[in-house]
């Protein structure tokens, strides 16, 4: 497929829905085409009209915003198709990355397609793929199953599940159980383990650690814990 040419129109078409992916830290990664979609649309529908509203005003856009979240996802994803079925623009966006990725987005894309209304993706930004590329673990497959239950007993029931798993797995950790993850990681599926945790990626704080398991773990205790963690694990017999 040949790419647009340059000068294609980027605005935004009456009875859209664009999924538009934003920084998940650095704001030089937001696309021209997503400022330019979040400049065009008639309404921008975000996680936090705070922290999208402060992202609008760096780009010196100013939109009418609509708070859709997990709290208010059923009933707001019906009035928006219902706003897109009458013609208006609507741009989904998350605080960071991609909409629908442990993120709300699904049930407003659910609603549109049940309509037939057009859903435009706007790609950018996703956590765990930027991750995964500079991790140095299998990229040929991979399971992202973003954040695990927060009871120890599925988390660990999860590792039991995928421990002979042929491909990596990507997860999404909290600061607080990033420690123990890595507990219940070296417990589950052994010291050796290849693993890659990485935190505040893009941001002025970001930092990797790659290796098996129980050293990742006795590393990650000397570091600073604060931020947004991603975790990889590779395939039982992968080796660095």
């Amino acid at each position: 497929m040949s790419p647009e040419p340059a000068n294609a129109s980027l605005a935004a078409e009456p009875g859209h829905l664009y999924v538009v992916a934003t920084p998940i830290g650095n704001l030089s990664d937001l696309s021209a085409r997503a400022g330019a979609i979040l400049g065009s649309v008639d309404l921008v529908a975000c996680e936090d009209t705070r922290t999208t509203g402060a992202l609008l005003e760096r780009l010196g856009i100013r939109r009418e915003l609509l708070a859709y979240h997990e709290h208010n996802e059923l009933e707001a994803a019906e009035r928006l198709a219902d706003a897109i079925a009458s013609g208006r623009s609507v741009a989904l966006a998350t605080d960071a990355g991609t909409p629908g990725l442990s993120d709300p987005g699904f049930r407003v894309v659910r609603a549109c397609r049940r309509r037939g209304l057009p859903v435009v993706p706007v790609p950018g930004p996703v956590a765990f793929a930027a991750v995964l590329c500079a991790s140095g673990l299998p990229t040929n497959g991979f399971l992202f199953a973003g954040f695990l239950p927060p009871k120890a007993s599925a988390r660990l029931a999860f590792y039991g599940r995928y421990k002979d798993f042929g491909y990596t797995i990507a997860l999404y950790e909290s600061c607080h159980r990033i420690a123990k993850a890595m507990d219940d990681i070296v417990a589950a599926l052994g010291p050796e383990r290849v693993v890659c945790v990485a935190k505040e990626v893009t941001k002025l704080h970001e930092g990797f650690w790659v290796g098996p398991a129980a050293e990742v773990r006795d590393r990650l205790a000397k570091a600073s814990l604060k931020g947004e963690f991603t975790l990889l694990i590779a395939p039982a017999d992968y080796r660095l």
